[in-house]
């Protein structure tokens, strides 16, 4: 039972990207309502909606790519029979 390195350098780029991932898309989110409640014009209101969803988005990819994240570091770890 040995830790394969290179599925750990893997897991750990992962775990970096979903540290990325969890901060962007609440500030996107915040970014979005400010938008929504600052823009009242038809145009640019489209801005704050789009923002909005891609920020719900991106949560919902966080959640997913986290079980993935931690699925390869479990491989890496205690590895697979």
């Amino acid at each position: 039972m040995s830790t394969d390195i290179n599925l750990l350098r893997k897991g750990i780029i992962r775990l970096g990207i979903l540290v990325v991932l969890l901060i962007a898309s609440p500030i996107i989110i915040t970014m979005g309502f400010k938008g929504v409640s600052k823009f009242t014009e038809v145009p640019t209101i489209f801005v704050g909606y789009l923002l909005v969803f891609i920020g719900i988005s991106g949560i919902i990819f966080s959640i997913y790519y986290a079980f993935k994240a931690f699925s390869v570091l479990k491989k890496a770890l205690f590895g697979e029979k």
